[in-house]
């Protein structure tokens, strides 16, 4: 009978847990690649932004071999312009440094800068992507395939956590320097304040220093995080979660308890592939928590203090009984500051968004011998020519569209101004393409 009650109260447990999940991770000891606990670690899976590590390695590496420095020059041609958001949008021609490409790929994500640091390491997209499938072997990623250095969607780009563990290690042992690349909050470019969407998890979680944060519709939100206490570095790579929030949240329940397990076998001695990547639509799927689902998964004073549940940690709490009085507004809407101080914990670091502006090339980048409006697309897939046909067809719209307030009512959602108002001499292009994001006002939304 004590068996029967015991399975009974399993399987309620079960029916009244969110139907959201976390398609695969991985956590691992930054020192020895010790597996300290992970799910599904080598079924393939789609890296989305988690890509940039790679652009970034690739770079840094090439840095190291004297092939250009971090004050050498990139351009943004007109192949790398016509890359979808999140970008930075600037216009054909502009000309800054490695070392402002880093920072912006690697804290604001932007996937036109990428390509442009791309052309400039490499000479083109398709070399450079080239060097990536390249160092993706050498370092034994066996299950990862490079089709772009940004990773908006194509689906065949694949990796594992497993393999993205791998890199993660790697690109913080070979180049220690790049730390500095991302374990910011967010930079400050000019007068726009454009923020990370890793940085609740930098400003709030203990120890928190890094990595790179990621999310097309078919991966869901991936992240690679680490974090640093007493001396030992822990790095865990999550991907699948149904928000932002879920990402975030779950990387910090891993690494309070990962820092008092030991690790296993090494990440290097996971073989094989345990599945093939989320049919198309998983984050229509996988339905996001709501708030108070949320807070009774993720509360640190439940899954710390005892009991909802009288077997294993007390988390997935039944949402019907969270008293949500101390997370709601007066106007019944969540408080998201509230419940960040409740799954995350309070702000333990002032946020300072880092200064980045296009610096002094010293050197121009190999494509610079090109015209940058005559840089061809390097063989595009029909995918990226056909939004770029829309794109140029919108462009074309907006800029014959009558100017007066219906016009600036018409400016798309996401966009910092109405660019047709931008000044004369200005970095950035003008109507759809300038693209530079207003931040979210909701976390659960980031």
């Amino acid at each position: 009978m004590a068996t029967l009650a015991i399975a009974f109260l399993l399987l309620a447990w079960s029916a009244s847990s969110s139907t959201a999940e976390i398609g695969t991770y991985v956590l691992v000891d930054a020192r020895n690649g010790a597996v300290v606990d992970e799910k599904n670690a080598t079924r393939k899976w789609y890296p989305a932004s988690l890509t940039k590590m790679m652009t970034a390695y690739v770079t840094f590496k090439a840095i190291r071999e004297g092939r250009l420095s971090l004050s050498s020059g990139v351009v943004q041609s007109k192949n790398s312009a016509a890359e979808p958001p999140s970008k930075m949008g600037f216009k054909v021609g502009t000309r800054f440094t490695v070392d402002t490409a880093l920072k912006i790929i690697m804290i604001k994500s932007a996937n036109d800068v990428s390509v442009a640091l791309g052309e400039a390491v490499a000479g083109s997209e398709g070399a450079f992507i080239d060097r990536m499938n390249a160092e993706a072997r050498r370092l034994g990623m066996t299950n990862t395939r490079f089709t772009n250095p940004h990773g908006l969607p194509d689906n065949r780009q694949v990796t594992t956590a497993r393999d993205m563990a791998i890199l993660a290690m790697a690109l913080r042992k070979d180049f220690p320097e790049s730390r500095d690349f991302y374990k910011h909050p967010g930079i400050r470019f000019g007068k726009k304040t454009l923020r990370s969407a890793n940085r609740e998890f930098l400003l709030r979680v203990p120890g928190a220093n890094g990595m790179k944060t990621g999310y097309i519709c078919n991966s869901g939100y991936n992240v690679a995080a680490s974090v640093t206490r007493n001396g030992r570095t822990l790095i865990a790579i999550i991907m699948g979660a149904s928000s932002g929030l879920e990402r975030t949240a779950f990387a910090r329940e891993l690494f309070d308890t990962g820092f008092r397990k030991r690790g296993g076998k090494s990440v290097t001695q996971m073989r094989g592939s345990s599945g093939n990547p989320p049919a198309d639509g998983y984050c229509r799927r996988n339905k996001k928590l709501s708030s108070t689902e949320y807070v009774a998964k993720y509360d640190i004073k439940q899954t710390s203090g005892g009991g909802v549940l009288f077997f294993g940690k007390a988390k997935d709490a039944d949402p019907k009984k969270v008293d949500s009085s101390g997370f709601t507004k007066a106007n019944g809407k969540p408080d998201w500051a509230k419940i960040l101080d409740r799954t995350l914990g309070p702000r333990r670091v002032a946020y300072r968004p880092l200064p980045v502006g296009l610096g002094n090339p010293t050197s121009a980048p190999s494509v610079a011998a090109v015209p940058a409006e005559d840089i061809p697309l390097p063989n595009p897939n029909p995918i990226r020519r056909a939004e770029y046909q829309i794109r140029t067809q919108l462009q074309q719209t907006a800029e014959a569209a009558p100017v007066g307030p219906a016009a600036a009512s018409a400016v798309r959602p996401g966009s910092a101004v109405d660019t047709s108002q931008a000044a004369p001499g200005s970095i950035f292009r003008k109507g759809l393409d300038f693209t530079i994001p207003v931040p979210n006002p909701s976390p659960k939304k980031q």
